[in-house]
């Protein structure tokens, strides 16, 4: 893709992730902000309903209803898999979408900073990660792309490209003025870079940077009847994107013993402890630390 003329910035995926309704709340009084003379932008309010009952979602997560098959079974048609037909339309549809580009903006409750995911690393990816790195030293590049884009089931895969922007650490249903600022911040340096891109004035960049790519998802101790028997270890806790090594200790169990990484790579644990996964007992997601060429 060389030219992006259609771009989404979608808010309130989480009914409870507050950054992100509240900027679109700002842009929709200041669209100056985010506009740029390449490309038209909108503004999309994902979630309302549980953003107006104050909860990630009503029925399901609406962030993993877009795999094509879930939009193409009518039969699924609760809350937040009947908005997700509706966002596809608006949006897409998925595979010949009328929109370019998706900027899907999030809060965690883990530690994890200025975060930008990337769902492929092709040359618009590649460059926009070096772009945003350069200027926000302190944001982090997640690589997702153990999935095909075309079969993810996040919104942002709707359009011909995707990112996420997650900012942490931010209790649900609360506003953080610094989470907020890294938000607009990571926000506004990738819209730049879209314009840049479009007008092939993309600035010299670094060669290579430091990123983290996805590798797998652990889940909370459990027994045998699936309740739980321990929890996030103290010296995990907090410390997302901190290297962890086979035999380093990852839990905690009641009865005080340990149970360690035992995993054969140094891994770099993040959603480390997010409220959100408790349902699902989920613990961390893992990651390796990689070099990514923009050349």
């Amino acid at each position: 893709m060389s030219i992006f003329s259609q771009v989404a910035i979608v808010g309130g995926t989480h009914g409870n992730e507050f950054s992100g309704i509240y900027a679109l709340k700002q842009w929709q009084q200041n669209s100056e902000t985010v506009t740029r003379s390449s490309f038209s932008t909108e503004l999309f309010f994902a979630n309302p309903c549980a953003y107006q009952a104050n909860k990630r979602y009503l029925d399901c997560d609406l962030n993993r209803q877009f795999d094509p098959k879930l939009l193409a079974d009518q039969s699924l048609a609760n809350y937040e898999q009947s908005r997700a037909k509706v966002l596809n339309q608006q949006l897409g549809p998925k595979g010949d979408p009328r929109v370019d580009l998706i900027i899907d903006l999030h809060n965690t409750t883990s530690n994890m900073g200025p975060t930008l995911i990337l769902l492929t690393l092709d040359t618009f990816n590649t460059q926009l990660a070096a772009y945003v790195s350069e200027r926000m030293p302190d944001a982090v590049i997640l690589v997702e792309d153990h999935i095909e884009p075309i079969q993810q089931a996040f919104l942002c895969s709707v359009a011909k490209q995707g990112v996420i922007v997650e900012i942490g650490p931010q209790p649900q249903s609360v506003l953080r003025h610094d989470v907020m600022e890294s938000m607009h911040e990571m926000t506004t340096h990738i819209l730049d870079f879209v314009h840049l891109f479009n007008i092939d004035q993309v600035p010299e960049l670094p060669e290579k940077i430091t990123g983290f790519r996805y590798t797998e998802t652990l889940h909370l101790p459990q027994d045998a009847s699936g309740e739980r028997i321990g929890m996030v270890h103290q010296h995990v806790q907090d410390k997302d994107f901190v290297p962890v090594n086979p035999g380093d200790p990852l839990f905690i169990l009641f009865d005080g013993s340990e149970q360690t990484w035992q995993g054969d790579y140094v891994a770099y644990p993040h959603f480390i402890n997010e409220a959100a996964y408790y349902d699902n007992n989920i613990a961390m997601s893992m990651a390796e630390r990689i070099e990514i060429n923009t050349k």
